[in-house]
Order: C-alpha cells, then sequence, then structure tokens
C-alpha cells in the first residue's frame, strides 16, 4: 500500500475524539475503500506518530488488540477506559455506546 493509503487513514483516526471509538471497517468505509479493513490494522499497528490516537480503533466486535499493548498487557484497554470508553462484560467495547460518529 502506499504511503498515501495510509496518511489518509490517520488523518481520519485523528479525528475521532476522546471516549470514542471507530472500528477498522469503519475507517475504511470513510477513506473510501470499504474492503481494506485489514489495511487499516496494518497501518495502525505500524505507526510510529504519536498524534494519531491508534488506541481508538477496534475489531468488529469492540474487541482490543494486543499489539497496541506496548506497555503492558491491557495498555489498549487502560486508555480507552481512561477516556470514559465503557467496556462490556466479555471485555469488549461497548459500541452503542462509544462509536464515533463523524
Amino acid at each position: 500500500m502506499s504511503g498515501q493509503v495510509f496518511a489518509t487513514f490517520y488523518s481520519l483516526v485523528r479525528q475521532i475524539p476522546p471516549g470514542t471509538v471507530a472500528t477498522y471497517g469503519q475507517i475504511a468505509r470513510l477513506a473510501g475503500m470499504p474492503r481494506c479493513a485489514r489495511t487499516v490494522g496494518y497501518a495502525m499497528s505500524g505507526c510510529q506518530d504519536p498524534t494519531v490516537p491508534c488506541h481508538r480503533v477496534v475489531d468488529r466486535l469492540g474487541g482490543t488488540k494486543s499489539c497496541f499493548d506496548i506497555c503492558a498487557p491491557g495498555t489498549q484497554r487502560a486508555l480507552l477506559e481512561a477516556e470514559g470508553v465503557s467496556f462490556r462484560a466479555d471485555g469488549t467495547v461497548d459500541l452503542e455506546r462509544c462509536r464515533w460518529s463523524p
């Protein structure tokens, strides 16, 4: 994928406000590439830019990913909870309450 595609994803993710999340598929659709959710995942996992809040992107079920647990297991969840994101009993983000709606 070209750097421009990743830059588009990063630009969208920078718009996600604290306390909300988006899914990989949602970012792909907003970028005009509805079948590229996995590519969004690659972009987020490899992002080294601290201005991109990659921790605010979760899977389609609201699941967090271990690639964001750079400090310790549960880092992504802790960052999201610190912003007010609510989780369900099964450990996934409550997308009904916390999904970003641009």
